[in-house]
């Protein structure tokens, strides 16, 4: 397994993770449950060990598909971009849990004030990192982007108005 494999395998925890580690904290708080929110702050700890894994690995990745015909370097290079403020936001998620798990841990009171710190670092963090991933997806999976949309849109007009030219040879 090389490290493209490993980068499309393991980019779709930071997405899930923080998404699921928001709506828990999110849950946590409403319930005041410090289990439940304690819990969450792991999952965004794995999460930003996802991100730092699948950062690690993108360069190879980008490797692998800068050669392939129709893949787009300012894709590519977009991607890595939103990729690095994504990482960014979720090592400072990973960092806030893991000093408001121990805040918690030691009974302090600044620990809820932290629990709130992390919910809004976790939403800013779950937007950066869904955009890094849709970004991800545009690499390969062009048939999801508008621009080949309106591309084969054109393409089809211009099959069209060759047919009609075809006809009007008569």
């Amino acid at each position: 397994m090389d490290q493209t494999h490993i980068h499309l395998l393991i980019t779709h925890l930071p997405i899930f993770g923080s998404l699921l580690g928001t709506l828990v904290l999110g849950y946590g708080i409403w319930k005041k449950n410090n289990t439940t929110k304690t819990a969450a702050h792991y999952i965004f700890i794995i999460s930003a060990l996802g991100a730092v894994i699948a950062y690690i690995t993108g360069e190879g990745a980008e490797e692998t598909v800068e050669n392939i015909q129709g893949v787009s370097e300012n894709i590519i290079e977009q991607h890595a971009d939103f990729a690095a403020y994504a990482l960014t936001a979720l090592i400072s998620v990973a960092v806030a849990s893991l000093i408001t798990i121990y805040f918690e841990f030691i009974k302090n009171s600044l620990a809820k004030s932290l629990t709130m710190v992390t919910l809004f670092l976790a939403i800013i963090s779950f937007a950066l990192v869904a955009r890094t991933g849709y970004l991800g997806g545009q690499i390969r999976h062009t048939e999801t982007s508008s621009s080949t949309n309106v591309q084969n849109g054109n393409e089809k007009n211009n099959e069209q108005g060759e047919k009609q030219d075809d006809d009007d040879d008569d």
